[in-house]
Parts: structure tokens; C-alpha cells; sequence
């Protein structure tokens, strides 16, 4: 059964006009109806505080900000317009240390180039369907890194 997307309000941050134009066809396809295009994460966080997204959708490499940075500063900044919105990462750079250095700033679901409608699908309606709890601490800022649910008692448990 798909997902009715027809309220969500979607930034799209890419420097390339051609895959912001590829999402936005597809997300329109998907039955979005607001779609928000930046060219750089200076600009999509200027934007935010405008107008709010649901969802945003950052490429990785760009210029003057990046989408690793933009990610850090949504989710660390004190003047920060939209701490908890969620963040799908997308880059051709899918390497394991990227994949968590992408986690570990904050991301909340990544996406590998090239784009697919059905790998676009799955991650909004993972963000939609699957809400992980946000985490505060000194060292981290963002959705809880941990997918699986497990109950952990004794040497191995992490520390609060």
C-alpha cells in the first residue's frame, strides 16, 4: 500500500541542478506537493528558517557547505532553525567509513547515487514509518545511530 506523501514538505539541497530536478520529479511523482530546492547547505539552512521542511534531502559534496556540515550544523547549532528534521544523505561516496562518518553527524537515512525511485521510496518511508528517537549528549546530536533493538544488561551495555 503506498504512503499518501501529498502533505510532506521536502527540501531538496543538491549544487547540481540536474539531480535536484530528478528528485523533485520524483517526489512530485510520489505525490509530494512542496518541494524546496537549495544549491548549498548555507542556503537550505537560510531557508529553514522561513520555512520549515519534514523532510530534507542533502547531497554531500557541495560548495561552500557541504552536506556533512550542513548536517552538523542543523543538529549542533544553538540558533539552529530545525534540529530534529530528518536527513536523507545523498552521495555516490558510499564507502562503510562514509556511511558512518554521515551516522555519526547526524544523518537519519543515506542514499547511494545513482538515485532510484524505489531507493528514494524506501528511505521516505522509512523517516515516515520507523521515527527513531533523537539523542542529545556531549559528543552526539541526532537520531539514535543504533537500527537494531536489543536489550543489553551487563559488561557491554553503553553508559547513559
Amino acid at each position: 500500500m503506498a504512503l499518501d506523501f501529498s502533505r510532506l514538505n521536502v527540501m531538496i539541497v543538491d549544487d547540481n541542478p540536474h539531480m535536484r530536478i530528478l528528485i523533485r520529479d520524483i517526489l512530485l511523482g510520489f505525490g509530494v506537493k512542496d518541494v524546496v530546492e537549495c544549491p548549498d547547505g548555507s542556503e537550505a539552512i537560510s531557508e529553514l528558517r522561513h520555512r520549515p521542511a519534514d523532510i530534507v534531502i542533502a547531497d554531500w559534496m557541495m560548495e561552500p557547505l557541504d552536506g556533512l556540515d550542513f548536517t552538523r550544523l542543523i543538529r549542533t547549532a544553538n540558533d539552529s532553525p530545525s534540529r530534529f528534521v530528518p536527513i536523507i544523505m545523498l552521495t555516490g561516496h558510499t564507502e562503510r567509513h562514509r556511511i558512518v562518518e554521515a551516522r555519526d553527524a547526524g544523518v537519519t537515512e543515506f542514499l547511494a547515487k545513482p538515485v532510484t525511485a524505489n531507493g528514494l521510496y524506501a528511505r521516505l518511508r522509512s523517516v515516515i514509518e520507523n521515527p527513531r528517537q533523537f539523542v542529545q549528549s556531549q559528543s552526539f546530536s541526532g537520531p539514535d545511530r543504533r537500527r537494531r533493538t536489543e536489550d543489553v544488561d551487563g559488561p557491554d551495555r553503553r553508559k547513559d
